[in-house]
C-alpha cells in the first residue's frame, strides 16, 4: 500500500469536490441571491467574511493544486513525454491548466472584490449620510464583479471536474 499515494488522492479528491462545489453553488445560487437581495445582500457578505470563508477557499484550492500536481507527477512518472501525450495525459494536463486558471481569477478578481464589497458595506454605518450612497453603489459593482469572476470559476471548475472523471478512460 502506497500510503503518500492514497493520501494525495482523498486530499486531492476532498479538496477539489469542496472547491468546484462551493463555487458553483456560489455562481448559480447565492451569488444571485446576494445580488437580488440589494443592500440586505451586504449582511450575507458580511456573514460569509466572518465565518472565514475567503480565507478557506484559497487554502482548499492549494491543497487541491498541490496533491494534484504529486498526482500528476507520480503517474506521469516526472512529466514523461510518453505519458504525457496519451489521452490521460492531456486531459489531467488540460484539467490542471483549468484549475490553474480558475485559482488565478479567483484569488484576483473574485476574493478581491468580495472583500472589498463586506468592507465597504461595514463602513456604511459609519459613513457620512452624503457618503453612504456612493459606498452602496461601490460595494454593489464589487459584488457584481465578484460574481461574475465566481462565475467563471464555477465553469473552469465544473470542466475540470468533467477532464478528471474521465481523463483515465481516454
Amino acid at each position: 500500500m502506497d500510503l503518500a499515494l492514497l493520501s494525495a488522492r482523498v486530499v486531492h479528491i476532498t479538496m477539489g469536490v469542496f472547491w468546484a462545489g462551493a463555487m458553483v453553488f456560489n455562481a448559480i445560487f447565492l451569488f444571485p441571491a446576494i445580488r437580488d437581495a440589494g443592500p440586505d445582500g451586504a449582511k450575507v457578505a458580511a456573514g460569509l467574511t466572518q465565518r472565514k470563508f475567503m480565507d478557506v477557499m484559497p487554502f482548499v484550492a492549494i491543497l487541491s493544486l498541490l496533491s494534484g500536481f504529486y498526482l500528476i507527477w507520480r503517474a506521469s512518472i516526472g512529466a514523461a513525454p510518453g505519458y504525457m501525450g496519451t489521452g490521460p495525459g492531456m486531459a489531467y494536463s488540460i484539467g490542471m491548466l483549468a484549475s490553474l486558471v480558475a485559482f488565478a481569477v479567483g484569488i484576483t478578481v473574485a476574493r478581491p472584490s468580495m472583500i472589498k464589497a463586506g468592507d465597504l458595506a461595514q463602513s456604511i454605518g459609519s459613513a457620512a449620510p452624503a457618503d453612504r450612497d456612493r459606498i452602496m453603489k461601490e460595494a454593489q459593482a464589487l459584488r457584481v464583479r465578484a460574481a461574475a469572476g465566481g462565475v467563471v470559476v464555477a465553469w473552469l471548475l465544473g470542466a475540470t471536474t468533467i477532464v478528471m472523471a474521465v481523463a483515465r478512460y481516454l
